[in-house]
């Protein structure tokens, strides 16, 4: 399938609405996500692989990146590890959907950075909760980055400040120390 994006059966979708990036080489199971989610309210893009995947990661930003495990090319861990290896993309919430049941599945997921397995089926009402849950996650990191870049931005005006009054400081005692010499002889 080519990538692209779908909006559902919501054309005039929230430029608000999270933007999930759905990747899968099987056409119908790509289908049955990309109408789940539009339903859902999401803004969908699709592709069809893991270099199709980044491809669109370069071409749009996305909320969330959904994406099958096991896949031919380039696997779903192998994109979590070039997204983790990003730092654009650092952050960005990666599950990946397996239908092996085996656990070292999970393990290489977990391994190479994702965020959640989810094993099929599942019921997309767990999908939605757990995209919200990252997303909740990404919301939160985000507003912890915004404060401590304030704080950084704080810290730095109080160190200017601080430097400012010391000069001052300075100047004021070397004239304190300038006029106490002027003093002296006359004192004496």
């Amino acid at each position: 399938m080519d990538q692209g994006i779908s909006e559902g059966s919501n054309q005039d979708a929230s430029q608000h609405w999270p933007r999930v990036l759905v990747v899968d080489p099987n056409k119908r199971n790509l289908a049955v996500l990309v109408r789940r989610l539009g339903e859902a309210g999401y803004r969908v893009a699709v592709a069809d692989g893991g270099g199709a995947a980044i491809t669109e990661l370069h071409r749009q930003p996305v909320d969330v990146v959904v994406a099958e495990l096991y896949m031919p090319g380039i696997s779903g861990a192998e994109l979590t590890r070039v997204v983790r290896g990003q730092a654009m993309w650092r952050d960005l919430p990666v599950m990946l959907i397996t239908g092996k049941s085996k656990p070292d599945g999970a393990v290489q997921a977990y391994e190479a950075g994702a965020d959640d397995v989810i094993l099929k089926p599942f019921h997309f009402e767990v999908l939605f909760a757990r995209i919200e849950r990252r997303l909740a996650r990404t919301t939160s990191l985000q507003a912890l980055r915004d404060d401590n870049a304030a704080l950084d931005a704080r810290v730095v005006t109080r160190a200017i400040e601080l430097g400012d009054m010391r000069d001052r400081w300075l100047a004021s005692e070397a004239e304190r120390r300038r006029l106490e010499s002027l003093l002296k002889p006359r004192l004496a």
